[in-house]
């Protein structure tokens, strides 16, 4: 586990257990964090990915989303403006608050922010190349919950 290695890393047992309850306060935050998710988010969202949990990443990295939705990850994903707004307000209200989880990444990729790639440091880059798998932004390909925002590490299957 890689949460489980990283910490044993470390030399300040108070240290490693405050890491461990923000990691654990992260993952809480996304599996909560498709409750009370607006019907919008789940029809524009969910209609071409996974609906991602507002807590997986910080409001810099909303923002940066919902602002370029022109230029989604080279789709235009252009929504009404109303929708975008009501979206927004919901993932920005709900994104990760600590300063490890919430500054913003490349691209504002949440498998590119910090917090993601401490926590999938063990999976070797040939397993993103599965074609079961594809890329880290697949992520129910190993987290058989991710849809519904669960994607607690004892539970991971990595597809083959």
């Amino acid at each position: 586990m890689a949460k489980t290695r990283y910490l044993s890393r470390l030399q300040s047992p108070a240290l490693a257990a405050l890491l461990g309850l923000a990691s654990f306060a992260a993952m809480a935050q996304s599996s909560a964090g498709l409750k009370g998710a607006p019907a919008v988010f789940n029809t524009e969202c969910t209609s071409c990915h996974i609906g991602f949990a507002p807590g997986l990443t910080g409001e810099a990295n909303w923002r940066g989303i919902m602002g370029g939705l022109d230029k989604h990850f080279g789709v235009d994903a252009s929504i009404d403006e109303k929708s975008r707004q009501t979206i927004s307000a919901w993932l920005i209200g709900h994104a990760a608050k600590g300063s490890q989880y919430a500054s913003a990444s490349p691209e504002f990729r949440i498998s590119k922010s910090n917090w993601f790639v401490r926590q999938h440091d063990e999976v070797s880059s040939k397993v993103w190349k599965r074609a079961s798998v594809k890329s880290p932004a697949n992520c129910g390909a190993c987290h058989g919950g991710a849809d519904k925002g669960d994607f607690d590490e004892d539970r991971v299957r990595i597809s083959s």
